[in-house]
């Protein structure tokens, strides 16, 4: 089924069930927080393939991931600050830009994968699950930790390893779970697949 969303461009991926801390500050964003806000809705967000994150709306890769604000605060900076968590991913279709510069496109939300088992892991990488689980700065003390399930373990540790963000995006983009985890391999070398 094909949906209207408002979306924000980023430079950074967004996995699904992971936490990720925006700074607010342009107009288009705050109208964008204000809606989900007031009709509990998600936005998408998406790695910019062109352009930047302020200023002129960037061009978005084609696979994104739904986000939903959990939380909101007035920063110390005078800024609205706001956590979101990744839900679905979704295909963008198109683009267009409101009189105010703010993204939309319609989307099809993909398949959510197999809820596969995650083979069991060694102590390095339960020990590593523990130090991010720990970050309350990046979020992660709000998610559940679903280690021993692929999905869950592949998407945390992309999003924690040492990536290029063309990387993330063909992780995010790969749809099978245990196939996310053989490509984090050669970096994990202690990663059971």
């Amino acid at each position: 089924m094909v949906e209207r969303i408002r979306l924000f461009p980023l430079r950074t991926v967004l996995f699904p069930g992971g936490p990720l801390q925006l700074r607010i500050f342009e107009t288009r964003y705050l109208e964008l927080v204000s809606y989900c806000l007031r009709e509990n809705a998600c936005f998408g967000v998406c790695l910019i393939r062109d352009g930047q994150e302020a200023g002129k709306p960037a061009i978005p890769f084609q696979i994104g991931t739904m986000a939903r604000i959990i939380d909101w605060e007035k920063r110390q900076d005078g800024l609205l600050g706001i956590t979101v968590v990744g839900e679905q991913r979704f295909r963008l279709l198109d683009t267009s830009v409101s009189d105010s510069g703010l993204l939309t496109g319609h989307i099809e939300r993909l398949d959510d994968p197999l809820d596969l088992p995650a083979p069991r892991q060694p102590e390095a990488i339960d020990k590593l699950l523990d130090r991010v689980m720990q970050i309350r700065d990046l979020g992660y003390h709000l998610i559940e930790d679903q280690r021993d399930r692929a999905h869950w373990l592949g998407c945390r540790l992309a999003e924690v390893m040492p990536l290029e963000l063309p990387e993330r995006q063909q992780l995010l983009e790969t749809h099978d779970p245990m196939e996310r985890l053989r490509l984090l391999k050669r970096l994990l070398p202690d990663l059971e697949v």
